[in-house]
Protein backbone atom coordinates (compact mmCIF):
# COMPACT_ATOMS: atom_id res chain seq x y z
CA UNK A 1 0.00 0.00 0.00
CA UNK A 2 1.22 3.44 -1.01
CA UNK A 3 -1.04 5.26 1.38
CA UNK A 4 -1.00 5.19 5.12
CA UNK A 5 -2.10 6.84 8.10
CA UNK A 6 0.89 6.65 10.14
CA UNK A 7 2.28 9.61 11.83
CA UNK A 8 6.08 8.39 12.58
CA UNK A 9 6.30 11.14 14.81
CA UNK A 10 3.54 10.86 17.03
CA UNK A 11 4.22 6.84 16.95
CA UNK A 12 7.72 7.67 18.45
CA UNK A 13 6.18 10.11 20.93
CA UNK A 14 4.19 7.32 22.75
CA UNK A 15 6.45 4.69 21.84
CA UNK A 16 8.51 6.66 24.47
CA UNK A 17 6.37 6.51 26.70
CA UNK A 18 4.81 2.80 26.43
CA UNK A 19 5.98 1.20 29.71
CA UNK A 20 3.75 3.69 31.41
CA UNK A 21 0.27 2.57 29.81
CA UNK A 22 -0.87 1.02 33.02
CA UNK A 23 0.31 3.31 36.00
CA UNK A 24 -2.82 5.31 36.79
CA UNK A 25 -0.53 7.82 38.27
CA UNK A 26 2.28 8.08 35.47
CA UNK A 27 2.12 10.09 32.22
CA UNK A 28 -1.26 8.50 30.86
CA UNK A 29 -2.76 9.47 34.33
CA UNK A 30 -5.35 11.78 32.37
CA UNK A 31 -6.47 8.94 30.34
CA UNK A 32 -6.98 6.57 33.07
CA UNK A 33 -9.48 9.48 34.86
CA UNK A 34 -11.01 9.90 31.17
CA UNK A 35 -11.63 5.76 30.69
CA UNK A 36 -14.93 5.33 32.76
CA UNK A 37 -16.47 7.95 30.84
CA UNK A 38 -16.10 6.79 27.58
CA UNK A 39 -16.20 3.32 28.65
CA UNK A 40 -20.08 3.74 30.24
CA UNK A 41 -21.02 5.68 26.90
CA UNK A 42 -20.00 2.74 24.58
CA UNK A 43 -21.37 0.54 27.04
CA UNK A 44 -24.45 1.99 27.42
CA UNK A 45 -24.73 2.37 23.50
CA UNK A 46 -23.92 -0.93 22.49
CA UNK A 47 -26.43 -2.57 24.96
CA UNK A 48 -29.28 -0.51 23.30
CA UNK A 49 -28.06 -1.07 19.44
CA UNK A 50 -27.68 -4.43 20.01
CA UNK A 51 -30.51 -5.02 22.68
CA UNK A 52 -28.31 -6.48 24.92
CA UNK A 53 -28.95 -7.71 28.74
CA UNK A 54 -27.53 -4.42 30.53
CA UNK A 55 -27.61 -6.39 33.72
CA UNK A 56 -26.04 -9.38 32.36
CA UNK A 57 -21.69 -10.09 33.58
CA UNK A 58 -20.94 -10.53 29.93
CA UNK A 59 -23.43 -8.75 27.65
CA UNK A 60 -21.42 -8.84 24.81
CA UNK A 61 -20.91 -12.08 23.90
CA UNK A 62 -20.40 -13.01 20.67
CA UNK A 63 -19.85 -9.47 19.48
CA UNK A 64 -16.46 -8.63 17.59
CA UNK A 65 -14.56 -5.22 18.77
CA UNK A 66 -11.74 -3.30 17.27
CA UNK A 67 -10.22 -0.46 18.60
CA UNK A 68 -7.61 1.27 16.64
CA UNK A 69 -5.10 3.34 18.44
CA UNK A 70 -5.42 0.72 21.40
CA UNK A 71 -2.07 1.67 23.32
CA UNK A 72 -1.79 -0.30 26.13
CA UNK A 73 -5.26 -1.88 26.18
CA UNK A 74 -6.95 0.59 28.52
CA UNK A 75 -10.27 0.10 26.98
CA UNK A 76 -10.26 -3.77 25.48
CA UNK A 77 -9.45 -5.34 28.80
CA UNK A 78 -12.73 -4.37 30.23
CA UNK A 79 -14.63 -4.84 26.94
CA UNK A 80 -13.20 -8.49 27.07
CA UNK A 81 -13.94 -8.98 30.51
CA UNK A 82 -18.04 -7.66 29.48
CA UNK A 83 -17.77 -10.89 27.06
CA UNK A 84 -16.93 -9.29 23.43
CA UNK A 85 -13.78 -10.75 21.16
CA UNK A 86 -11.72 -7.83 20.94
CA UNK A 87 -9.07 -6.97 18.64
CA UNK A 88 -6.28 -4.12 19.36
CA UNK A 89 -4.64 -2.59 16.75
CA UNK A 90 -1.42 -0.20 17.59
CA UNK A 91 1.11 1.92 14.80
CA UNK A 92 3.80 1.49 17.82
CA UNK A 93 4.76 -2.07 18.27
CA UNK A 94 6.03 -1.18 21.97
CA UNK A 95 2.68 -0.54 22.73
CA UNK A 96 1.36 -3.37 21.61
CA UNK A 97 4.21 -5.23 23.41
CA UNK A 98 3.05 -3.69 26.70
CA UNK A 99 -0.63 -4.49 25.60
CA UNK A 100 -0.32 -8.17 25.38
CA UNK A 101 1.99 -8.89 28.75
CA UNK A 102 -0.50 -7.10 30.65
CA UNK A 103 -3.34 -9.26 28.99
CA UNK A 104 -1.79 -12.33 29.66
CA UNK A 105 -0.99 -11.63 33.30
CA UNK A 106 -4.79 -10.35 33.71
CA UNK A 107 -5.94 -13.86 32.40
CA UNK A 108 -7.73 -12.56 29.52
CA UNK A 109 -7.40 -13.69 25.30
CA UNK A 110 -7.35 -10.08 23.28
CA UNK A 111 -6.15 -10.17 19.42
CA UNK A 112 -2.98 -7.58 19.51
CA UNK A 113 -1.74 -6.54 16.28
CA UNK A 114 0.90 -3.92 15.41
CA UNK A 115 -0.96 -2.56 12.29
CA UNK A 116 -3.20 0.30 11.04
CA UNK A 117 -6.40 0.83 9.87
CA UNK A 118 -5.59 0.57 6.45
CA UNK A 119 -4.34 -2.95 6.33
CA UNK A 120 -7.21 -4.64 7.86
CA UNK A 121 -9.40 -2.97 5.18
CA UNK A 122 -7.19 -4.55 2.37
CA UNK A 123 -7.04 -7.72 4.32
CA UNK A 124 -11.09 -7.58 4.05
CA UNK A 125 -11.75 -7.90 7.81
CA UNK A 126 -14.81 -6.40 9.76
CA UNK A 127 -16.10 -5.62 13.05
CA UNK A 128 -19.36 -5.23 15.25
CA UNK A 129 -18.07 -2.66 16.34
CA UNK A 130 -15.08 0.13 15.89
CA UNK A 131 -13.38 2.59 18.24
CA UNK A 132 -11.69 5.41 16.97
CA UNK A 133 -11.00 7.01 20.22
CA UNK A 134 -8.45 9.83 20.89
CA UNK A 135 -6.72 8.77 17.38
CA UNK A 136 -7.42 11.17 14.74
CA UNK A 137 -5.69 13.63 16.14
CA UNK A 138 -2.43 11.96 15.77
CA UNK A 139 -2.65 10.95 12.30
CA UNK A 140 -1.35 11.46 8.71
CA UNK A 141 -4.24 11.65 5.96
CA UNK A 142 -7.09 12.10 8.00
CA UNK A 143 -9.25 11.55 5.03
CA UNK A 144 -8.12 7.81 4.68
CA UNK A 145 -7.95 7.41 8.59
CA UNK A 146 -11.47 8.22 8.78
CA UNK A 147 -12.33 5.98 5.61
CA UNK A 148 -10.32 2.61 6.33
CA UNK A 149 -11.83 3.00 10.20
CA UNK A 150 -15.42 3.20 8.67
CA UNK A 151 -15.09 0.57 5.85
CA UNK A 152 -13.70 -1.95 9.10
CA UNK A 153 -17.44 -1.51 10.48
CA UNK A 154 -19.81 -4.64 9.33
CA UNK A 155 -23.55 -4.09 8.34
CA UNK A 156 -25.73 -3.22 11.48
CA UNK A 157 -22.39 -2.29 13.32
CA UNK A 158 -21.16 0.75 14.90
CA UNK A 159 -18.36 3.37 15.11
CA UNK A 160 -17.57 5.63 18.18
CA UNK A 161 -14.76 8.48 17.57
CA UNK A 162 -13.91 10.36 20.46
CA UNK A 163 -11.47 13.49 19.58
CA UNK A 164 -10.92 17.22 20.67
CA UNK A 165 -12.71 20.06 19.04
CA UNK A 166 -10.46 23.09 17.48
CA UNK A 167 -11.62 25.62 19.29
CA UNK A 168 -10.04 28.86 21.87
CA UNK A 169 -10.95 26.69 24.86
CA UNK A 170 -9.62 23.36 23.73
CA UNK A 171 -6.30 25.63 23.12
CA UNK A 172 -6.57 27.16 26.50
CA UNK A 173 -7.44 23.77 28.27
CA UNK A 174 -6.37 20.92 26.04
CA UNK A 175 -2.90 22.23 25.57
CA UNK A 176 -2.04 25.03 27.12
CA UNK A 177 -3.73 24.67 30.73
CA UNK A 178 -3.43 20.21 30.55
CA UNK A 179 0.36 20.51 29.30
CA UNK A 180 1.95 23.56 30.38
CA UNK A 181 0.06 24.92 33.64
CA UNK A 182 -1.27 21.50 35.16
CA UNK A 183 1.07 19.48 33.57
CA UNK A 184 -1.03 16.01 33.25
CA UNK A 185 0.01 15.43 29.79
CA UNK A 186 4.12 15.80 28.62
CA UNK A 187 4.55 18.98 26.82
CA UNK A 188 4.06 18.56 22.43
CA UNK A 189 1.19 15.53 23.17
CA UNK A 190 -1.21 17.31 21.20
CA UNK A 191 -1.05 19.64 18.46
CA UNK A 192 -4.34 21.95 18.51
CA UNK A 193 -4.08 22.23 14.15
CA UNK A 194 -4.65 18.45 13.99
CA UNK A 195 -8.01 18.86 16.32
CA UNK A 196 -10.88 18.70 14.36
CA UNK A 197 -14.56 20.06 14.56
CA UNK A 198 -17.48 17.69 15.16
CA UNK A 199 -19.19 18.70 11.78
CA UNK A 200 -15.32 17.88 10.26
CA UNK A 201 -15.96 14.61 11.82
CA UNK A 202 -19.82 14.15 10.99
CA UNK A 203 -19.52 14.81 7.32
CA UNK A 204 -15.93 12.75 7.31
CA UNK A 205 -18.11 9.82 8.59
CA UNK A 206 -21.18 10.67 6.48
CA UNK A 207 -18.93 10.28 3.41
CA UNK A 208 -18.16 7.01 4.41
CA UNK A 209 -21.76 5.99 4.02
CA UNK A 210 -22.38 5.73 8.03
CA UNK A 211 -25.35 7.58 9.56
CA UNK A 212 -24.66 9.48 12.96
CA UNK A 213 -26.88 8.51 15.61
CA UNK A 214 -25.55 10.56 18.58
CA UNK A 215 -23.48 12.84 19.88
CA UNK A 216 -22.09 14.15 23.14
CA UNK A 217 -19.48 16.44 24.80
CA UNK A 218 -16.90 15.51 27.86
CA UNK A 219 -16.21 17.56 30.24
CA UNK A 220 -14.01 17.82 33.93
CA UNK A 221 -15.64 18.78 36.85
CA UNK A 222 -12.54 19.72 39.29
CA UNK A 223 -14.35 19.43 42.56
CA UNK A 224 -15.50 15.68 42.28
CA UNK A 225 -12.42 15.31 39.71
CA UNK A 226 -13.69 13.31 37.03
CA UNK A 227 -14.96 13.56 33.62
CA UNK A 228 -18.45 12.99 32.65
CA UNK A 229 -21.01 13.56 29.74
CA UNK A 230 -22.06 16.77 28.92
CA UNK A 231 -23.67 18.67 26.36
CA UNK A 232 -21.07 20.93 25.97
CA UNK A 233 -18.37 20.07 23.15
CA UNK A 234 -16.02 22.90 23.28
CA UNK A 235 -13.36 20.65 24.34
CA UNK A 236 -13.87 16.88 24.53
CA UNK A 237 -16.37 15.26 22.01
CA UNK A 238 -17.60 11.93 21.04
CA UNK A 239 -19.84 10.86 18.46
CA UNK A 240 -21.40 7.81 17.48
CA UNK A 241 -22.33 6.48 14.01
CA UNK A 242 -23.57 3.15 12.72
CA UNK A 243 -23.76 1.45 9.67
CA UNK A 244 -27.21 0.56 7.99
CA UNK A 245 -27.97 -3.23 7.59
CA UNK A 246 -28.79 -2.61 3.47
Amino acid sequence: MTETTVNDAEIAKFTAMAEQWWDPKGKFKPLHKFNPVRLAYIRDNLVRHFGRDATSIRPFEGLTILDVGCGGGLLCEPLTRLGATVTGIDAAERNIAIARIHAEQSGLAIDYRATTSEALVAAGERFDVVLNMEVVEHVDNVTLYMKSCADLVAPGGLMFTATLNRTARSMAFAVIGAEYVLRWLPRGTHDWNKFLTPEEIKAQIRRNNLRVTGETGVVFHPLADEWKLSSDMGINYMVLAERRTA
